[in-house]
């Protein structure tokens, strides 16, 4: 699943570390694939850059396989693939492969990852539309899109849309959206409940029924090198990852029913 919009700051890495060790902690193997070339969920996670062996950086270059790059990420059940500035020279370097698209999907195959036991992968993306982000689409069964509850917050989505639905017809026929998460939900401002009127039109069953609100823990979290499920799970943020995760899995459960 890529956690994908090419807006930054927006809570793309936070909902990645977060909805990651949530899903481990009810027992799932997770691997949370930083393709963002800031490395932000590698260092949120406590894996600094001078401890970095192979990155996601020689995974795409196809220098190293996905057992060089995975290593534990201190949270149980939760493998972390890291990434450095190094992954922001990709681009370049792969622009005369004809293959550079398939790159991540290739390094990420499904016998791959099960041979190493994961139940979900989760790719943290860089804000842009770009190789990198390309390359998770293609790889991905599906894309969960954080949205900020913010006046602009629908804008520039439409053309996240329109990647998606290229990728779809050209290179990923069984890509999906997961949904659309609203993020840094402020319940004193009436701009909040404005945006999720119009986003929930708009988007309608896409947008999840869970709020992420605008919570201090989640901010805090990072500077301490852990998902905020571990640094204070009783935050209002917190929590929030942990009903995400319920709904997302009750989403996958009725998506395979149906």
């Amino acid at each position: 699943m890529a956690v994908a919009n090419q807006k930054g700051g927006v809570g793309k890495t936070t909902t990645a570390i977060n909805l990651g060790t949530a899903l481990a902690a009810v027992g799932r193997k997770v691997l949370l694939v930083d393709l963002d070339p800031q490395g932000n969920a590698s260092t949120g996670l406590g894996v600094y850059a001078q401890d970095r062996g192979p990155t996601t950086y020689d995974l795409i270059i196809g220098e190293a396989d996905l057992p060089d790059v995975a290593v534990p990420s201190g949270v149980p059940n939760l493998d972390l693939a890291p990434a450095t500035v190094d992954l922001s020279s990709a681009d370049v370097e792969l622009v005369t492969d004809r293959q550079r698209v398939l790159r991540l999907r290739n390094a990420l195959g499904r016998d791959t990852a099960l041979a190493q036991g994961y139940d979900y992968i989760i790719i943290d993306c860089p804000p842009s539309l770009n190789l990198l982000t390309v390359n998770a689409l293609v790889a991905s069964d599906s894309v969960l899109v954080p949205l900020q509850c913010e006046f602009f917050a629908l804008e520039g989505l439409s053309q996240l849309m329109l990647t998606i639905r290229e990728v779809r017809q050209t290179l990923n026929p069984k890509l999906r959206i997961q949904g659309v998460v609203l993020t840094m939900f402020d319940i004193r401002n009436n701009l909040s409940s404005q945006v999720e009127e119009d986003v929930r039109e708009n988007l309608g069953k896409l947008v999840y029924e869970t709020k992420i609100p605008r919570n201090v823990r989640l901010s805090e979290a990072p500077s301490h090198a852990v998902p905020a499920l571990i640094y204070d799970h009783t935050s209002s943020g917190a929590v929030a990852y942990q009903k995400l995760a319920a709904e997302l899995l009750r989403r996958m459960k009725d998506s395979v029913a149906a």
